[in-house]
Protein backbone atom coordinates (compact mmCIF):
# COMPACT_ATOMS: atom_id res chain seq x y z
CA UNK A 1 0.00 0.00 0.00
CA UNK A 2 1.19 3.51 -0.77
CA UNK A 3 1.42 6.15 1.93
CA UNK A 4 0.98 9.68 0.60
CA UNK A 5 1.95 12.66 2.75
CA UNK A 6 1.64 16.34 1.81
CA UNK A 7 4.42 18.23 0.06
CA UNK A 8 6.70 20.26 2.33
CA UNK A 9 6.83 24.03 2.11
CA UNK A 10 9.34 25.14 -0.51
CA UNK A 11 12.53 26.72 0.80
CA UNK A 12 12.59 30.44 -0.15
CA UNK A 13 14.48 31.15 -3.36
CA UNK A 14 16.69 33.68 -1.56
CA UNK A 15 17.89 30.99 0.89
CA UNK A 16 18.60 28.55 -1.94
CA UNK A 17 20.48 31.21 -3.89
CA UNK A 18 22.66 31.89 -0.84
CA UNK A 19 23.21 28.18 -0.20
CA UNK A 20 24.21 27.53 -3.82
CA UNK A 21 27.16 29.88 -3.35
CA UNK A 22 28.60 27.49 -0.76
CA UNK A 23 30.67 24.47 -1.74
CA UNK A 24 29.67 21.27 0.07
CA UNK A 25 33.34 20.53 0.75
CA UNK A 26 33.73 23.95 2.36
CA UNK A 27 30.85 23.21 4.71
CA UNK A 28 32.75 19.99 5.46
CA UNK A 29 35.48 22.07 7.09
CA UNK A 30 33.23 22.91 10.03
CA UNK A 31 30.28 20.50 9.90
CA UNK A 32 30.45 16.71 10.23
CA UNK A 33 26.85 15.53 9.91
CA UNK A 34 24.43 15.46 6.98
CA UNK A 35 26.91 14.25 4.35
CA UNK A 36 25.84 11.26 2.26
CA UNK A 37 28.41 8.49 1.91
CA UNK A 38 30.77 8.52 -1.05
CA UNK A 39 28.87 5.73 -2.81
CA UNK A 40 26.26 8.29 -3.84
CA UNK A 41 28.10 9.86 -6.76
CA UNK A 42 27.31 12.39 -9.47
CA UNK A 43 26.81 11.43 -13.11
CA UNK A 44 27.99 14.86 -14.30
CA UNK A 45 30.87 17.21 -13.58
CA UNK A 46 31.21 20.91 -12.86
CA UNK A 47 27.81 21.40 -11.30
CA UNK A 48 26.33 22.56 -8.02
CA UNK A 49 22.65 22.45 -7.08
CA UNK A 50 20.57 23.50 -4.08
CA UNK A 51 16.90 22.73 -3.55
CA UNK A 52 14.07 21.54 -1.33
CA UNK A 53 14.08 17.82 -0.52
CA UNK A 54 11.01 15.94 -1.68
CA UNK A 55 11.40 12.40 -0.39
CA UNK A 56 10.37 9.03 -1.78
CA UNK A 57 10.62 5.62 -0.11
CA UNK A 58 10.68 3.10 -2.94
CA UNK A 59 11.33 -0.51 -1.87
CA UNK A 60 11.77 -3.48 -4.15
CA UNK A 61 10.89 -3.38 -7.83
CA UNK A 62 7.69 -1.32 -7.56
CA UNK A 63 8.15 2.11 -9.18
CA UNK A 64 4.59 3.36 -8.71
CA UNK A 65 5.40 5.75 -5.86
CA UNK A 66 7.98 7.55 -8.01
CA UNK A 67 5.36 7.99 -10.74
CA UNK A 68 3.13 9.63 -8.14
CA UNK A 69 5.99 11.88 -7.00
CA UNK A 70 6.63 13.02 -10.56
CA UNK A 71 3.07 14.30 -10.71
CA UNK A 72 3.59 16.39 -7.56
CA UNK A 73 7.08 17.91 -7.73
CA UNK A 74 7.59 21.65 -8.26
CA UNK A 75 10.32 23.87 -9.69
CA UNK A 76 13.15 24.06 -7.16
CA UNK A 77 12.56 20.59 -5.69
CA UNK A 78 15.19 17.86 -5.41
CA UNK A 79 13.86 14.31 -5.43
CA UNK A 80 15.63 12.16 -2.83
CA UNK A 81 14.86 8.45 -3.17
CA UNK A 82 15.39 5.72 -0.57
CA UNK A 83 15.59 2.29 -2.24
CA UNK A 84 15.55 0.51 1.12
CA UNK A 85 18.66 -1.50 0.29
CA UNK A 86 17.56 -2.63 -3.19
CA UNK A 87 20.84 -2.79 -5.13
CA UNK A 88 19.94 -4.41 -8.46
CA UNK A 89 17.01 -2.61 -10.05
CA UNK A 90 17.25 0.88 -11.57
CA UNK A 91 14.91 3.34 -9.89
CA UNK A 92 14.45 5.38 -13.07
CA UNK A 93 15.85 6.13 -16.49
CA UNK A 94 15.61 8.59 -19.35
CA UNK A 95 11.84 9.08 -19.54
CA UNK A 96 11.57 9.85 -15.82
CA UNK A 97 14.51 12.26 -16.03
CA UNK A 98 12.80 14.05 -18.91
CA UNK A 99 9.59 14.31 -16.88
CA UNK A 100 11.63 15.73 -14.00
CA UNK A 101 13.15 18.36 -16.28
CA UNK A 102 9.73 19.37 -17.55
CA UNK A 103 8.53 19.74 -13.95
CA UNK A 104 11.45 22.00 -13.03
CA UNK A 105 13.11 19.49 -10.70
CA UNK A 106 16.62 20.64 -9.76
CA UNK A 107 18.14 17.18 -9.29
CA UNK A 108 17.43 13.52 -8.51
CA UNK A 109 19.37 11.66 -5.82
CA UNK A 110 18.84 7.95 -5.29
CA UNK A 111 20.37 5.50 -2.83
CA UNK A 112 20.32 2.86 -5.53
CA UNK A 113 20.79 2.45 -9.25
CA UNK A 114 19.64 4.18 -12.44
CA UNK A 115 19.61 3.38 -16.15
CA UNK A 116 19.83 5.16 -19.53
CA UNK A 117 22.97 7.11 -18.60
CA UNK A 118 23.21 8.76 -22.01
CA UNK A 119 19.63 9.98 -21.81
CA UNK A 120 20.14 11.24 -18.26
CA UNK A 121 23.02 13.38 -19.49
CA UNK A 122 21.04 14.48 -22.55
CA UNK A 123 18.01 15.60 -20.55
CA UNK A 124 20.18 17.69 -18.26
CA UNK A 125 18.71 16.92 -14.83
CA UNK A 126 21.67 16.24 -12.51
CA UNK A 127 21.57 12.72 -11.06
CA UNK A 128 23.40 11.14 -8.13
CA UNK A 129 23.21 7.37 -7.61
CA UNK A 130 25.16 4.25 -6.73
CA UNK A 131 25.70 3.42 -10.40
CA UNK A 132 23.93 1.96 -13.42
CA UNK A 133 21.74 -1.08 -13.96
CA UNK A 134 19.93 -2.56 -16.96
CA UNK A 135 17.12 -4.03 -14.82
CA UNK A 136 14.15 -1.69 -14.36
CA UNK A 137 11.20 -1.22 -12.01
CA UNK A 138 7.54 -1.78 -12.81
CA UNK A 139 4.29 -0.25 -11.54
CA UNK A 140 3.01 -3.01 -9.28
CA UNK A 141 0.83 -1.16 -6.76
CA UNK A 142 2.59 -2.76 -3.80
CA UNK A 143 4.39 -0.37 -1.48
CA UNK A 144 6.05 3.03 -1.13
CA UNK A 145 5.83 6.35 0.66
CA UNK A 146 5.79 9.94 -0.56
CA UNK A 147 7.15 12.75 1.61
CA UNK A 148 8.03 10.84 4.73
CA UNK A 149 11.34 10.62 6.58
CA UNK A 150 13.81 8.45 4.65
CA UNK A 151 17.44 7.34 4.70
CA UNK A 152 19.67 8.14 1.73
CA UNK A 153 23.41 7.60 1.70
CA UNK A 154 23.40 7.00 5.44
CA UNK A 155 21.67 10.32 6.17
CA UNK A 156 18.15 10.81 7.51
CA UNK A 157 16.32 13.14 5.12
CA UNK A 158 13.14 14.91 6.14
CA UNK A 159 10.84 16.34 3.47
CA UNK A 160 11.58 20.06 3.28
CA UNK A 161 15.26 19.75 4.22
CA UNK A 162 17.76 21.67 2.12
CA UNK A 163 19.99 19.69 -0.22
CA UNK A 164 23.31 21.03 -1.51
CA UNK A 165 25.22 18.83 -3.95
CA UNK A 166 28.08 18.92 -6.43
CA UNK A 167 30.40 16.39 -8.05
CA UNK A 168 32.16 15.89 -4.70
CA UNK A 169 29.07 14.77 -2.80
CA UNK A 170 25.70 15.53 -1.25
CA UNK A 171 24.89 17.47 1.92
CA UNK A 172 21.51 17.57 3.68
CA UNK A 173 20.72 20.48 6.01
CA UNK A 174 17.70 21.28 8.16
CA UNK A 175 16.24 24.49 6.77
CA UNK A 176 16.93 26.29 10.04
CA UNK A 177 20.68 25.79 9.45
CA UNK A 178 20.81 27.07 5.87
CA UNK A 179 21.86 30.66 6.35
CA UNK A 180 24.42 30.04 9.11
CA UNK A 181 26.10 27.19 7.20
CA UNK A 182 26.07 29.08 3.90
CA UNK A 183 27.42 32.31 5.35
CA UNK A 184 30.22 30.52 7.21
CA UNK A 185 31.20 28.62 4.03
CA UNK A 186 31.13 31.74 1.86
CA UNK A 187 33.35 33.59 4.34
CA UNK A 188 35.77 30.66 4.34
CA UNK A 189 35.83 30.65 0.53
CA UNK A 190 36.63 34.36 0.42
CA UNK A 191 39.47 33.85 2.91
CA UNK A 192 40.81 31.05 0.74
CA UNK A 193 41.15 33.47 -2.17
CA UNK A 194 43.48 35.53 0.02
CA UNK A 195 45.43 32.39 0.87
CA UNK A 196 45.94 31.64 -2.83
CA UNK A 197 47.10 35.19 -3.44
CA UNK A 198 49.68 34.88 -0.67
CA UNK A 199 50.87 31.55 -2.09
CA UNK A 200 51.34 33.19 -5.48
CA UNK A 201 53.40 35.87 -3.73
CA UNK A 202 55.78 33.21 -2.41
CA UNK A 203 54.62 32.55 1.15
CA UNK A 204 54.54 28.97 2.45
CA UNK A 205 51.24 27.27 3.20
CA UNK A 206 51.91 26.36 6.87
CA UNK A 207 52.94 29.94 7.60
CA UNK A 208 49.79 31.38 6.04
CA UNK A 209 47.32 29.13 7.83
CA UNK A 210 49.25 29.04 11.12
CA UNK A 211 49.91 25.32 11.21
CA UNK A 212 53.70 25.61 11.38
CA UNK A 213 53.56 26.78 15.00
CA UNK A 214 51.17 24.00 15.98
CA UNK A 215 53.36 21.38 14.36
CA UNK A 216 56.47 22.78 16.01
CA UNK A 217 54.85 22.64 19.46
CA UNK A 218 53.97 19.00 18.92
CA UNK A 219 57.17 17.72 17.30
CA UNK A 220 59.84 15.92 19.30
CA UNK A 221 63.48 16.26 18.37
CA UNK A 222 64.82 13.20 16.58
CA UNK A 223 67.19 11.01 18.59
CA UNK A 224 70.60 10.72 16.91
Amino acid sequence: MYLINPLPESIPASDLALLSRAEPATVGHFRTIGFMDAGISAHARDLRVAGTAVTVRMPGTDGGILHHAMGCVRPGDILVIDRCGEAVTAAFGGAMAYAARQAGVVAMIVDGRVTDLGELREHGVPVWSRGPSIVTTRVLGLDGEFCGAISCGGVVVQPGDAVLADENGVLVLPRAHIRAAAEQAITFQEQEKLTLARLRAGEKFPDIVGSRATISRNTADAVA
